[in-house]
Formats: structure tokens, sequence, C-alpha cells
């Protein structure tokens, strides 16, 4: 207690009246917290900790001991002290520290001394380097083994060096960060407590890891001195995450705080996968004043890396001696389409995509052929078969995918383990995406022409126009078909929308049916193929077009979803309420695991489990504070999805589909 209640600050902490007599109320003024009592007559303030595990005893209650006399005793474990004074019963010692109070004509007044300036902590100097290394979205939860931590990313919001948003469930917040990566190139974080909230990660971090996306995960840790004996939510994060992570390391008292962030964000840059960094919890709070915080200045090299010149010239020469190449664009080379696109004009290559790369080159350009693959048009699988030459660029050649290993091929990419990783390939081709194609299109200074390329790509789109059309008025009676719904998509959505794509016959169908401007950034879970991405990921994409980076700001955001995935994270609706996210959702509504049928059907099982009973998404979406619409009619298909367009906020249009019309 403070002697001189001249250097008091008072606080009005209740109205007179408001405590009974006999209670006992928590009581918060700043970041401290007071057990206040209120017992016969005459009111007590003390420390809202009881000295066992530091139970709350403003949550405690006055009883009668064993002898008469009555106590504060805490709710935890029954501790039990003097409400008034702070005194323990049979003068073991555990005295409770106590602070003025004062009973007022307008209320009850709590004497404090001014509060001190807050201290650096660990937790600044690494929220610091955070800032630093550019990180500016964070997506996490705060609990009890992250508060450190939380305080630290709390003061980095406030002055408006990154923002924080509360997820409802941690695999949204890795969704979400997997997202943002595969939209800009750059690492954002996920926030979780130990033990479940950290585990509950582990899906989202692989869906990073598989499609080569940086992020950073912050986890709270319990405190290092109970590490081993099985404390509560005590988990083994170093081993759980050493598969996921590039960087995986537990947060000393003694480490670099500055220095373990920097190399974990360096990982994450460099290598394109996810990192992780654990914190045990005191080692969040403790005091550091002089830590350094750190940068990436003089940390990360140019990778605008060329390749050796005799692979340049065998790689010219097999070009030019080609009478029908094509190109394969995988999600490796979002970033050099520029390049690409010059390239492939300048000698009358057509240009087919992955699934993964979906819309980096418009399925209006006179050499865009569409994807390739399962998910794919049969314009990519046409001239695939009918190619001579394969150069295929930052492509992983999956199964999905299909290049025809049979073919002569030259790869391109920057990772030297991507090249040749499933077949032998005539040229493998090391070197940064954009400058490689750049000096390649410098190794022909004059245009190639390839007589009637432009109209066979043509003509091919032409006759799956025409059979896409022929579906639109497909009805068996049991919801609008894909080749409808798509089709409206296409005449509805922005030219530079950003589109987070689900996992299912949801994603084959727009894979197949959507027509992309170019312009457009589709995001999925490639190799992962995890439902629940869509929803999660399209928060992650919003957060990226509030930037300033003009390559993504204020680009309109949509998700596309089945009722599966859709359903796995249904409280993401709520996070995109609060913090007013500007995301257009397509629900396809099925009632069924579609994709899964499929696949038992072409097995030859019976269809079993793989119904799903839903509620009425569109209320559920309004009753959450959007906008939601449900449609029934393909004619009012248009009118719904422009409505949900336009609407300033999260808008789902739960379009009510045919399993089977896919």
């Amino acid at each position: 207690m403070t002697e001189k209640n001249e250097d008091l600050v008072w606080h009005k902490i209740l109205d007179t009246g408001k405590l009974p007599d006999g209670r006992v109320a928590l009581v918060s003024v700043g970041t401290e917290s007071f057990a206040v009592s209120n017992f016969q007559g005459q009111y007590g303030a003390l420390t809202n900790a009881c000295p066992h595990q530091a139970g709350p005893l403003g949550e405690g209650s006055i009883e009668k001991g064993a002898e008469g006399k009555c106590w504060l005793r805490c709710p935890w474990h029954g501790w039990d002290f003097d409400p008034i004074t702070g005194e323990s019963p049979g003068g073991h010692g555990d005295h409770i520290d106590t602070f003025p109070i004062e009973e007022r004509e307008d209320g009850i007044y709590l004497g404090l001394v001014p509060e001190p300036p807050r201290p650096r902590s660990n937790s600044d100097v690494m929220a610091e380097t955070l800032v630093n290394w550019g990180v500016k979205q964070v997506f996490g939860m705060v609990g009890h083994s992250n508060l450190g931590m939380a305080d630290a990313l709390r003061i980095q919001e406030e002055a408006g060096n990154l923002n924080f948003y509360g997820i409802r469930h941690e695999g949204a917040a890795a969704f979400a960060c997997s997202g943002y990566a595969k939209l800009t190139g750059r690492p954002a974080a996920c926030f979780t407590i130990a033990g479940p909230g950290a585990t509950n990660l582990m899906t989202g971090l692989y869906d990073a890891k598989v499609d080569r996306a940086p992020l950073l995960a912050l986890t709270g840790q319990v405190d290092t001195q109970v590490l081993g004996p099985g404390a509560f939510q005590e988990v083994d994060l170093i081993s759980a995450f050493n598969d996921v992570s590039a960087f995986n390391h537990t947060v000393y008292a003694d480490s670099k705080h500055g220095e373990i962030v920097s190399l974990a964000l360096k990982n994450a840059l460099l290598t394109r996968n996810p990192v992780t960094l654990v914190l045990p919890n005191e080692v969040q709070e403790m005091d550091n004043p002089d830590g350094a915080a750190g940068s990436p200045e003089g940390r990360i090299a140019a990778v605008e890396i060329a390749p050796p010149q005799e692979v340049l010239d065998d790689t010219v020469a097999k070009i030019k001696a080609a009478k029908r190449p094509i190109l394969i664009v995988g999600h490796g080379a979002r970033f050099h389409m520029d390049a690409i696109i010059k390239f492939a004009e300048k000698l009358d290559i057509p240009v087919l995509t992955t699934f993964k790369a979906k819309g980096l080159i418009s399925d209006s350009h006179p050499l865009g052929c569409g994807v390739l693959g399962r998910s794919g048009t049969p314009i990519a699988s046409w001239f695939m078969n009918e190619c001579d030459r394969i150069i295929a660029v930052g492509a992983s050649f999956s199964n999905h995918t299909g290049i025809a290993a049979k073919k002569p091929t030259i790869q391109i990419d920057f990772d030297p383990m991507a090249l040749g990783k499933f077949h032998a390939v005539d040229i493998p081709m090391l070197g940064e995406i954009g400058r490689s194609f750049e000096l390649l299109e410098e190794a022909f200074p004059e245009a190639i022409t390839r007589s009637g390329m432009k109209e066979e790509v043509a003509e091919r789109w032409k006759i799956w126009r025409e059979e896409k059309t022929s579906r639109l008025d497909d009805d068996s009676g049991k919801g609008i078909n894909a080749a409808a719904l798509f089709a409206s998509m296409t005449r509805q959505i922005q030219d530079d929308a950003v589109i987070a794509v689900d996992v299912g016959n949801n994603t084959y169908s727009f894979g197949r049916y959507f027509e992309a401007s170019g312009e457009q950034s589709v995001l999925m879970s490639g190799y992962l193929g995890s439902i629940g991405f869509g929803y999660s990921a399209s928060i992650g994409a919003w957060t990226a077009t509030q930037e300033d980076d003009p390559k993504f700001k204020d680009r309109a955001v949509w998700a596309v979803s089945g009722d599966g995935g859709f359903g796995q994270y249904l409280g993401e609706v709520l996070t995109a309420v609060k913090y007013k996210m500007n995301i257009t959702h397509i629900l396809m509504h099925n009632e069924e695991l579609g994709k899964i049928s499929k696949e038992q059907r072409a097995a030859h099982f019976e269809v079993w489990k793989t119904d799903l009973h839903n509620p009425n998404f569109a209320d559920y979406v309004n009753l959450c504070g959007g906008k939601g619409i449900r449609v029934t009619d393909p004619a009012k298909l248009d009118e719904a999805i422009a409505e949900a367009r336009d609407y300033n906020g999260p808008a789902t249009v739960e379009v009510m589909t045919d399993a089977l019309l896919m």
C-alpha cells in the first residue's frame, strides 16, 4: 500500500450501492485488475491473483470458514484470504497486497500510484522485427499463452505498422496466410496459443508448404520451467512442426530475439515455405530494453539469376527447330507473365496453363488455350497432343495436370530440385523466370509467324464454347448446372478480381467453365487439395487489397466453394463481417460431397456417407450481418451475382446446384 495518498491517482470503480454486502467483484483499471469486496460495511481492494496459481480472486466468493470467520475464497483451489486486509488464516504468510479504497458521495474510488511507462520486452523486439521485414498482416487468436506477444502486436497495430485480424478458428488463420502469400509472394503471420491453437494450424501450414507459399507461424508455449512433465496444453511443438517448417525454433530468454525472427523470415522468403517460432510464455514478457530489432538490410540478395549461356544457346536452337512448340505455364511463373507473354507473342507459341496457374493468360488472348488437365479445357489438351516441343515454366508436373512425359521438353525454373523432378527433360534450365524469358526473347531478334496457329486456337475455342453453350439449359430437376453458374460469374466479375477457389466439384467446374480475363488472380489449395481453403484464403487476399501496393490495392475479392468446404469454416463469415471485408462468395449447394460420390461410382463402390445436412446458408450469412442470397432459378443468376458484387461487405450467393451437372 502506498503511504502518501497525495501521490495516488484516484479512479472511480463502482457506483454507490452497486456491490451488495458480502460480495466480491472483479474490477479493472488500465492494465491491472483487482478483487474488490464489500464486507460488513467496509470496502477492500486486493490484487486479483491468488499466490498459489494466480487464480482470479475477483471471481471468488466470501464464505464462512470452520471457525465462523468469513474469508474471500479463491475460485480455483479454495485458498482463503481476509477480504479487507488480505491476510490468510493460520498465519501462513500468504498475504495479498491491498490498495487504498474510499467510499465517496458519488461512488467507490481506488487509489493507485501512476502507472510506469510500459517496459520494452522480448516480444517488442520480435514485433518490431516483423514490421521491419514488411509483415503487415497477422491472423490469429489471443490466449493465455501468447499474451506477451499479443501486447507487442497491439503496440504495432496502434502505431499503424500492421493489422491484426482475430479469426474464429486457427486453421482459417493459416489458410488466410497461405492465400495472402500465394497472391503477393510475401509472408503474413498466423498467431496462436500453445497446444490446440498451434496444432490447429497444421493443415494450412502444409497447404503453404506444398504450394511454396511463405508464411510465419507464431505460437505460444507453456513456461520453459514446466516443459516435459505434461503441463496444461503442453505439446512438443518443435517435433510437431519439424516436417512442415523450413525454419522451426523455440525462442529462449537468451536468444537474440531480432535475429531469430530475421532468420525465420529470410527462410520463408527464400525457400518459399512456412516457418515457425515457438514462444514460451515467460520469455515473451521478459524486459529487453536494449534488444536490437532485425531488418532485411544486407540479408537478402538479388535473385534475378540468369541461366548459363550454353543452356540458353541450346534452348534457342531447339525452339527454332520446333514446328509446333507450346508453352505450359505453372503457378511459379505468376509474377513474370509480362515477359512470358511477350515471348509467346513474338514466336507465335500457344500458351497453356496448369490449374494452379489458371487465369495467368486471358482465355480471350489469341494464343491462350486455357487450363491443361483434369480441371481443364479441350483446347489445352488438343495443343499438348499436337505439339512437337514443350516449354514448361514454373510448373510442378503434377499428375493432375498430366504433362506428357514423351514429348521433348525444355523446363525452366528457379528451383533446381524442380527441374527433371519426375522424369528426364531435354533441357533443364535453372534461372530466375523473368530474367530467363527476357534473355530468350532477346535471342530472337525477328518475330516468327506460325501459319494458321492463332486461327487454330480460335477454332478450338469456338468448338468448346459451342459445347458449353449447349450445356446451359441442362436440367434434371435437381438444381442449377455448373455451366450456367460460371457463365454468369464470367459475365459479372471484375476483370482484375482475386478469386480464392475451394476444393471439390466446384473447383473442377470453375476450371472448366469460368473464362478468365488474364488480369485476375486465382488462388487454390493445389497440391494439398484441402477443402475449407476458399473462404479463409479470400480473407487473407482481402487484407492484401487494403495495402498500398498498386498491384493489389482495391481489387475485388471473390471466393468459390462447395457446401462441404464452406461448412468447415462457417464461423469465418463473422470475421469477414467484423472487419467489413468486401468479399463476394459463390457457394454451390448440392447437399453432397459430390466429388467423393463421383470417385465412389468410378471405383464401383456404392455411394455412401457423402450426403450433407445443411442450413439455409443465405439465411446464416444474413444472421451474421452479411448479405445472403439464395438462387434456385438460373434466370436469376446474373441479378443475384451482380447484387452480391455491388454489396459493400461480405456477400454470399448460395446457388442450389445439381451434383451431377458439374
